[in-house]
């Protein structure tokens, strides 16, 4: 069977670093008029975000001012699209190989609607010297938070279906234009005004182990989707005459938490107990990497923190760039590089709307 082996993927972040800070006091001067703003305030900075990037200045009207539904989509979508072709030539270096190169590329994007969408534009302004006319396409454009992990469940499937196939994987979220809107003032909505950050991030999933780029890869062994029953509602996308907008109930995080049965089915059906020896979650904010955390079993770090135990790439992302949506759990892919021995077992996980989840396992080469 032809592997897939993920070479280090390149990320690139919004061009404006936003410090928490700098958001509560927005909040503050918008919504001083909200009841128990202070106690929502409180909550939002319990996220542990520090600095998140968004593509635009947080006084920018399709942040935080009035832009109607056209202007945020737009600029959304632009502001995207500019990120995943910046994001595309460090993905190719990684992986040793050039555009011409490349058999299939998956893309995922969930913050704008557009058609044709990320896939076809990506041929158009990497062509025609680039990526050829007659690639195969996957564009993925609802699983959003799950984006990622989704996206290389993919290129698995294509790759066993297609033996030595280079695949492309690009997710680009500019989340600061959907939730960052004004009009969004409930807790959960207040959580994520500090939460979610702008980013796209691309790499390679070879099917052929001759390829040379910088470092090791990681094999993905085997892919895992699900559908959790009766959550629509509990985490969905919902589009207005203001624009997108990711509404949550507040048993969305306890949700989560009810996925690991399934989970651990998966993980343990060859008979024994999986024990990953490294982890990469998609960092969708303190309650997912704990409910992450007991679904895998893994323990704390030597000190007794989560924050230095097995998840520690996802807290360092989340600190350091926010939830990045889709494209979160490939910035903690690429930040785990350098810490797994060869021959490493692990897990990739991501959480998105539905909810939905996906996972691959993982060796290191």
């Amino acid at each position: 069977m032809s592997p897939a082996l993920i070479a280090r993927p390149h990320l690139e972040l919004g061009r404006h670093p936003i410090a928490m800070e700098e958001l509560t006091e927005d909040i503050t001067r918008q919504h001083a008029d909200l009841p128990r703003l202070t106690t929502f305030l409180r909550t939002a900075q319990a996220t542990g975000v520090r600095t998140r990037y968004f593509t635009r200045p947080l006084y920018a009207q399709t942040v935080a001012g009035d832009a109607t539904f056209e202007d945020r989509n737009r600029a959304a979508y632009g502001d995207a699209l500019e990120m995943a072709v910046r994001a595309v030539p460090g993905a190719l270096d990684n992986a040793g190989l050039a555009l011409e190169d490349i058999d299939c590329v998956i893309t995922s994007h969930a913050t704008s609607w557009t058609a044709p969408s990320l896939d076809t534009d990506l041929v158009r302004l990497l062509g025609p010297q680039g990526l050829r006319p007659d690639i195969a396409r996957i564009p993925l454009g609802t699983y959003a938070c799950a984006g990622g992990a989704q996206a290389l469940a993919q290129a698995h499937e294509h790759i066993a279906a297609h033996p030595g196939a280079h695949v492309l994987v690009v997710v680009a979220e500019c989340l600061s234009a959907a939730t960052y809107n004004p009009v969004d003032t409930s807790l959960e909505s207040m959580i994520y005004k500090v939460l979610f950050g702008d980013s796209a991030v691309a790499c390679v999933v070879s099917g052929q182990d001759s390829v040379h780029g910088a470092g090791p890869r990681f094999r993905i062994d085997d892919a895992w989707q699900y559908v959790l029953p009766d959550t629509r509602t509990v985490f969905e996308g919902r589009l207005d005459s203001y624009g997108l907008h990711f509404d949550s109930t507040r048993e969305a995080t306890r949700t989560i938490g009810t996925v690991a049965p399934a989970l651990r089915e998966w993980l343990d059906r060859k008979g024994s107990q999986f024990a990953p020896d490294f982890c990469v979650v998609h960092a969708g904010g303190p309650a997912i990497l704990h409910h992450a955390q007991s679904a895998l079993r893994v323990d704390n770090g030597p000190d007794g923190e989560p924050r230095t135990g097995p998840l520690r790439h996802s807290w360092d992302s989340l600190e350091q760039s926010g939830n990045l949506g889709g494209a979160s759990v490939l910035d903690v892919l690429r930040r785990s590089f350098d810490d797994p021995a060869a021959g490493d077992q692990g897990v990739l996980l991501g959480y998105g709307p539905g909810i939905t989840v996906a996972a691959c396992k993982l060796t290191r080469t």
